[in-house]
């Protein structure tokens, strides 16, 4: 199969007029100019490789769709992994909370259901896009160990991540700001609600939280799997991820944490939205900000798969130091090789085929085809 008359986005330049060639689910040639005789017409459309996704808990919209409503697990994967293709997505990291926390949100503790449903609906192949686990690890939870544990001999896991949401620190280091996020979740929790759970956090975090941290990280470390540091805001944060040997920090909340990450040689991972909305909802930070820094590795999309590719096509406007192959590497590239996905990401000779046709009128991509290994899924 060839496509032609496209612009591709290649990892380090964009070839306006241009054509590639697939078989045998791998790239086989890129060229320039006009394409060989039987050639797919891509008019004009953009052709860049496969996004992917390192952290999105978009799977619990699908299987808790409402409060106290749990959808088949399975229907649930499938309806999931059709959005996400169908926004340009080819390889995802399922992100899944490896806790249980009483009185908080609905799907505490239901990581192994959801990994359970991703490999039937895998072994079924009712999948568009390659699905890999996250495991989202709330180091003070007294039995976030024991859970891990559960997963860790699945071949799927590609990253794990150290997380700690105890108010008053990191991301919600102003607890009001936790407090307006519960409040808005669902039915919402009052504040007598929120003082409970509030509480019991911070004495899960006093009594449980050293020893489950030095538990995960050897856990990470004995089975290969990378580790992602989360929220990072202060000299302390950065030197615990340091002394983890951490490879991505998710969102670092502050320009000085983010500097000192990106010295140790750590990618730093920001969320799409946050690039879209010209900042965070916690009041943390701008992507943006870091980008014109040179400090901004990965997109993400986390809570809203569309945002991925519509904050890399806004990356050259708002950040003009990025061109937009820079710009595409955030989505592809990047968050590939940082979980040791090297045959993919980029198109390149010898890669995966895994493609997406974008057609963008007034400021909006739209998806047109997806193709993953070569074969046509979206």
């Amino acid at each position: 199969m060839v496509l032609g008359n496209a612009w591709l986005v290649l990892a380090d330049r964009v070839i306006e007029h241009g054509w590639v060639a697939i078989a045998d689910g791998v790239i086989a040639e890129v060229g320039e100019g006009d394409a060989p005789n039987g050639a797919k017409d891509m008019h004009g459309d953009l052709v860049m490789p496969g996004l992917v996704e390192l952290h999105t808990d978009h799977l619990e919209a699908h299987y808790t769709p409402r409060p106290k409503v749990q959808w088949n697990p399975v229907a649930a994967v499938v309806s999931y992994d059709g959005q996400l293709a169908t926004c340009g997505i080819t390889t995802v990291l399922d992100s899944l909370r490896v806790w249980r926390e009483e009185g908080a949100e609905e799907v505490d503790g239901q990581a192994i259901v959801l990994a359970g449903a991703i490999s039937t609906a895998r072994d079924a192949q009712l999948l568009r896009a390659d699905h890999f686990l996250h495991l989202r690890c709330e180091i003070p939870m007294p039995n976030v160990v024991a859970e891990a544990k559960e997963l860790i001999d699945r071949p799927d896991i590609r990253l794990m991540s150290l997380m700690d949401h105890t108010p008053g620190q990191r991301q919600f280091r102003d607890e009001e700001k936790l407090r307006d996020y519960y409040r808005g979740k669902g039915a919402g929790m009052t504040d007598a609600e929120l003082d409970v759970m509030f509480a019991r956090r911070v004495y899960c975090k006093e009594n449980y939280a050293d020893a489950n941290m030095r538990a995960i990280v050897e856990l990470a470390h004995r089975y290969e799997i990378p580790l992602a540091s989360h929220d990072d805001t202060t000299p302390e944060n950065v030197a615990d991820a340091i002394r983890d040997r951490v490879a991505v920090a998710e969102f670092p909340t502050t320009l000085e944490a983010a500097r000192e990450l990106h010295q140790a040689g750590i990618d730093i991972l920001m969320g799409a939205p946050n690039v879209v909305r010209g900042g965070s909802h916690s009041g943390n930070i701008a992507a943006i900000d870091l980008a014109h820094e040179g400090l901004l590795d990965i997109l993400s999309s986390d809570y809203i798969p569309s945002s991925l590719l519509i904050a890399a096509l806004q990356l050259p406007m708002r950040a003009p130091g990025i061109d937009l192959a820079a710009a595409i590497r955030t989505v592809t590239k990047a968050p590939a090789e940082a979980v040791g996905l090297n045959d993919r990401g980029e198109i390149s000779k010898g890669k995966r085929a895994d493609l997406i046709r974008v057609h963008v009128a007034h400021d909006v991509p739209a998806v047109r085809s997806v193709w993953r290994e070569g074969q046509r899924v979206a």
